[in-house]
């Protein structure tokens, strides 16, 4: 048994904006993902803005049969452990004929729907605008049987585009730009 690793199955839609009663000043995280080049790992730096306490996470993530499924194994870092691997945050990137940072900044609510809880990233920066909303699942049959929720426009799981690290680079323009070559 692998017990460096963990799967996670989860389910992603597309969403216009957070649900009642949530509003942007409700409780959230703030999400600092890094991205380094040419890798499956990125650093991710969590606040809590209530009480400004940090968690840091060096995670590495590989898709299994498909993006539904991931294998992810997390390293949970100290302030010094944090310090070492602070030259990979924020580092810039030329990507889609521009230069951007390897960052990625969100914030992340919580909304319980139907007996599931969902997290709700909402995109800071040039992808403000852009929502996701992911459902998490203990097995494959819930996973399958679980139904669109109704705060969403359109179901992105496995669509590669919406995945952090090919966000690097992009803007809301490029997200609308997909959507609409794409569809629903």
């Amino acid at each position: 048994m692998d017990n460096v690793y963990q799967t996670e199955m989860r389910r992603v839609f597309l969403i216009e904006d957070l649900p009642a009663p949530l509003t942007r000043a409700s409780r959230h995280l703030q999400i600092f993902d890094n991205y380094i080049d040419n890798t499956r790992l990125r650093l991710r730096s969590i606040r809590v803005p209530e009480t400004k306490e940090w968690t840091w996470i060096l995670e590495q993530r590989a898709p299994l049969e498909d993006l539904s499924q991931w294998k992810i194994s997390r390293i949970f870092l100290s302030e010094t452990e944090h310090a070492a691997f602070e030259i990979f945050e924020g580092r810039e990137v030329r990507k889609n004929e521009r230069v951007q940072t390897n960052e990625i900044r969100k914030n992340r609510y919580f909304h319980d729907s139907d007996g599931k809880r969902i997290e709700i990233d909402v995109f800071l920066g040039e992808l403000w605008g852009l929502n996701l909303a992911k459902v998490y699942f203990e097995s494959l049959e819930e996973l399958r049987e679980y139904k669109l929720p109704p705060i969403a426009i359109a179901e992105v799981t496995n669509r590669e585009f919406y995945i952090g690290k090919n966000l690097i680079g992009k803007t809301f323009a490029d997200v609308r730009k997909e959507f609409e070559e794409r569809g629903k």
